[in-house]
């Protein structure tokens, strides 16, 4: 996939697809001091990493008071969303949450040399989900390729308040992970096709709390 085909797809404007095309052009910069993506998605970023983010703008309901990207590496999606949001008025203030000091180095460059609205917490996500509180509420969470469902919802559910919705990128092991995950959580789900990925989709998550309470 091109740069022109994702632009098309996805429906963002030149202005939007030319700050993308400064984004990874850091990527690749940084690529070299650190693994900010893996190298077998090197030759199809467009799709493989553009497109995987971008999808989810158009999930993200109008309520929404932020974005909270769980464990978000070299900005994959809520660093996409964030530079999407310079344009599509509907994406809430972007919150990148962070614990390794290099990785979150390299996010404050992109937001310095693009121009998005985004905020990094250099932080485990444990300690952002015991601090939930400094995140306006009607939360969306996303993560991507971050843990199997079960243990991504142990980590997610003190953000997942009422009113919140989290947004998770998954892969073909997606039933399996609902059959474990459903042994202790209750929740209220959607299974989105991913655009991306024929074998993806999008987990789409409301009401959400432990089995027994």
């Amino acid at each position: 996939m091109t740069p022109g085909e994702f632009a098309d797809h996805a429906g963002v404007s030149r202005e939007t697809r030319k700050r993308l095309e400064q984004y990874w052009a850091l990527v690749l910069e940084w690529q070299g001091k650190m693994s900010l993506v893996g190298p077998g998605t090197l030759e199809d970023p467009w799709r493989r990493h553009f497109l995987d983010s971008a999808q989810l703008g158009r999930l993200v309901p109008e309520r929404a008071g932020c974005l909270v990207d769980l464990g978000t590496g070299a900005g994959f999606p809520g660093l996409v969303l964030a530079i999407m949001g310079m344009e599509d008025k509907k994406i809430p203030p972007i919150h990148l949450i962070e614990s390794d000091q290099r990785k979150a180095g390299f996010l404050s460059t992109v937001i310095g040399a693009v121009g998005p609205t985004a905020t990094v917490h250099v932080m485990r996500i444990e300690e952002a989900s015991r601090n939930s509180d400094r995140f306006p509420a009607s939360r969306v969470v996303v993560a991507r390729a971050l843990a199997p469902l079960d243990r991504l919802l142990d980590l997610a559910a003190p953000l997942l308040d009422s009113g919140s919705m989290g947004l998770f990128l998954k892969g073909r092991g997606i039933k399996d992970e609902l059959t474990d995950a459903r042994k202790r959580w209750k929740m209220i789900y959607r299974e989105i096709a991913s655009e991306s990925d024929p074998s993806g989709v999008i987990l789409a998550i409301e009401g959400l709390d432990r089995v027994g309470h």
